[in-house]
């Protein structure tokens, strides 16, 4: 079997792991063109709703220019009021457009890819500048596929556009003979008409172009089994190294077993499940858990007990709250005191008896 699965076809959709390292380092499904194309809707849009404002602002600042230009001395002062005025005034007109536009960008990059922080995919590399490299990405079938998608919008907005005006154009010929005023009502709906039109339909082709990228983009990041298995090896670890890490626990815990239960004064049981070990000395505040454990472990500390002289007494409730609740080198919880000191004090006058 080939390393990493190398050779062989990815039939394996791409595992969360997988596309999370492809994020990290930037590489997600998206669309140049579906940015620019919102926010040249959300523009157009925006602009048809505040014509009216920007007409009425406009006529007015002129209006207003032309009739206290004759009062106006030319001097460096006044020349550099005039240009903080008008330069307040242009950023009054465009500040609406500067925040829709911006507004839009991040919404529709939230909705494309999500809040995305990749700081890998800005170190420079030297394989981005490189002619050749540049060429082989130009020619290559993905190279071509992208020049025919461009090509293919081109066609398709410029033929819409010239549609309509083809459509228009007997209006068109009118405004020779039409009023300045009307005429200019009549062209600015026509562009704004047209100029939505383009719009919408460059925004559809980019949501296309967003589920063509996004398709790429899944097969892209499929995987073969190999893959997926050394992935999930890596993930849940080596079977050969878990099973290793359990001897070393099990024989850890062994060993604090063959070390404790002899210092113990008691060892409780459940009584074939579960046995706790526990020490209580003069000076303590309670008794302390010096080892537990169920099932082979159990039977182990019950035999090291034996072993050497330990009591064991059986008291199931007392011993499976103390395996589930209390943790090794830990003294009993208040509740079990007098639980507990019953035990202990039977011991004692076991031992007293022998």
């Amino acid at each position: 079997m080939s390393p990493f699965g190398q050779g062989q076809e990815k039939t394996e959709p791409a595992t969360p792991k997988r596309l999370q390292e492809a994020r990290r380092k930037g590489s997600v499904a998206r669309s140049p063109d579906l940015v620019p194309s919102a926010v040249f809707l959300c523009l157009i849009l925006l602009c048809y709703l505040l014509k009216d404002w920007f007409f009425y602002a406009v006529a007015r600042s002129w209006v207003h220019y032309l009739t206290s230009f004759t009062c106006w001395e030319l001097t460096p002062a006044s020349a550099t009021a005039i240009l903080w005025s008008a330069g307040g005034f242009c950023l009054q007109l465009l500040a609406p457009v500067f925040l829709v536009a911006l507004v839009a960008a991040i919404a529709v990059n939230l909705i494309q890819v999500g809040f995305l922080f990749a700081p890998q995919a800005l170190v420079p590399k030297l394989e981005r500048v490189s002619i050749i490299n540049g060429l082989g990405r130009l020619f290559s079938t993905k190279g071509a596929v992208e020049f025919a998608k461009s090509f293919l919008k081109v066609c398709a907005i410029g033929g819409l556009v010239f549609w309509m005006v083809r459509r228009d154009l007997g209006n068109l010929l009118l405004l020779l003979n039409a009023e300045p005023g009307k005429g200019l009502i009549l062209v600015t709906d026509l562009v704004f008409r047209i100029a939505a039109t383009a719009a919408a339909a460059y925004l559809g082709l980019a949501v296309l172009d967003y589920m063509y990228q996004r398709r790429m983009y899944q097969k892209e990041m499929m995987m073969t089994k190999t893959e997926v298995k050394e992935e999930f090896r890596q993930a849940e670890g080596d079977p050969l190294v878990r099973g290793w890490l359990r001897r070393r626990q099990r024989q850890a815990i062994l060993n604090r077993i063959q070390h404790q239960v002899p210092k113990a004064t008691v060892v409780i049981t459940n009584p074939t499940h579960v046995a706790v070990a526990l020490a209580y000395e003069e000076g303590m505040n309670a008794p302390q858990i010096m080892a537990k454990g169920a099932g082979y472990l159990a039977m182990c500390i019950k035999k090291v007990a034996k072993e050497h002289g330990v009591p064991i007494m059986e008291n199931p409730a007392v011993a499976r709250f103390l395996y589930q609740k209390v943790e090794v080198g830990n003294e009993i919880p208040v509740a079990l005191y007098q639980a507990v000191a019953e035990i202990i004090a039977l011991v004692y006058r076991l031992r007293k008896k022998q």
